[in-house]
């Protein structure tokens, strides 16, 4: 299944706001993102039915076995770009911009050779 840039970023979000809190919504979604709750219900409704992510009875998300394998990818490209492009100067805010905008594109073999290169060099 492809999933396009929108939905790798809910699924992002919705991991990475789990990591802080055991208890996600949907309104906690939009103002990470900045999206309006229209969009945010239209985009969790794709994602539910594609099997990624699920809501529990008192209105929780919950990412899917799916979802979660999908999120750690793309979180993981996010804090490895991110940490290079500090690492070669960039400013931290425009480094996390831009490693948001570039997780969603680079291939896997150009990702994990930066991976790597980031690994080698920061022993």
């Amino acid at each position: 299944m492809a999933l396009q840039e929108s939905g790798e970023m809910y699924i992002e979000a919705i991991h990475v706001l789990s990591l802080s809190s055991n208890t996600v919504r949907a309104i906690d979604v939009g103002e990470y993102l900045g999206y309006s709750k229209p969009s945010v219900s239209r985009a969790l409704g794709v994602l539910k039915d594609e099997g990624l992510v699920k809501k529990d009875d008192n209105g929780y998300l919950k990412l899917t076995e799916a979802g979660l394998i999908i999120a750690k990818r793309i979180y993981e490209r996010h804090t490895v770009l991110t940490k290079l492009l500090i690492d070669i100067g960039v400013d931290e805010k425009i480094a996390t911009e831009d490693a948001c905008r570039v997780e969603h594109y680079i291939s896997d073999e150009t990702f994990n050779a930066i991976k790597a290169h980031v690994a080698k060099n920061n022993k």
